[in-house]
């Protein structure tokens, strides 16, 4: 997919962030793309995609393209044991909340279906704006394996710098998720402001499926 290229320089994960939905040296693959609604959790597939800051100054709009693919985890299978399948991305329902602490985002994977599944490693999480898309890249956090029952939700939580900058900052309107082990994701709706800097601030990072509160 093409999209345009962020020059704005928004925060230091920007430029050259690889998204890396996968845990420990699980390979990725291509997540297919998906245009379902943002509340449902069947329907088309969007790819998560990523793009690299151009350069220019710090309040510059790109109006180049360029292309990119967010990769998915390949860790699934029964990995919290007692036999559970990998959950996929048409079982789970999608939604956010607040975080403990501004700058967190919270993304909530409630299992719909009617069998338990399972769930662990880092999920690709890509942030788009209107000038392009930013790959979350993996916190330090170590993953852990996660059994989600039919009705019950699991979490990850998405952390970047607020902006508190005093400008207008470079404002999210798409999150796009692809769970761990899975080449399908799913788009929510969100608002996420960031300051822009000169790459001097802080990394946009996501957390391990199933850690912190």
């Amino acid at each position: 997919m093409r999209v345009q290229k962020l020059s704005l320089l928004v925060v230091a994960a920007v430029a050259g962030l690889s998204l890396t939905a996968c845990s420990g040296s699980d390979s990725g693959s291509s997540a297919k793309s998906d245009s379902s609604a943002p509340s449902q959790s069947t329907g088309s597939q969007d790819s998560g995609t990523q793009s690299t800051g151009g350069s220019g100054a710090a309040t510059g709009k790109g109006t180049g393209t360029g292309t990119g693919t967010g990769q998915a985890g390949t860790n699934g299978g029964a990995v919290a044991g007692g036999g559970s399948g990998a959950c996929k991305t048409a079982q789970l329902a999608f939604s956010t909340s607040g975080g403990m602490a501004e700058g967190e985002l919270i993304v909530n994977l409630k299992n719909t279906g009617s069998a338990t599944c399972a769930l662990k490693g880092f999920p690709g999480a890509d942030l788009k704006s209107k000038d392009g898309s930013i790959s979350a890249r993996r916190s330090s956090v170590a993953p852990v394996p996660v059994r989600v029952k039919p009705g019950e939700e699991t979490r990850f939580t998405l952390h970047y710098p607020p902006n508190n900058s005093g400008g207008t900052g470079e404002t999210f309107t798409t999150l796009v998720v692809t769970p761990p082990g899975e080449t399908h994701s799913h788009s929510l709706p969100v608002g996420v402001n960031v300051p822009v800097t000169d790459g001097s601030g802080g990394a946009i990072t996501v957390d391990p499926v199933g850690t912190g509160k």
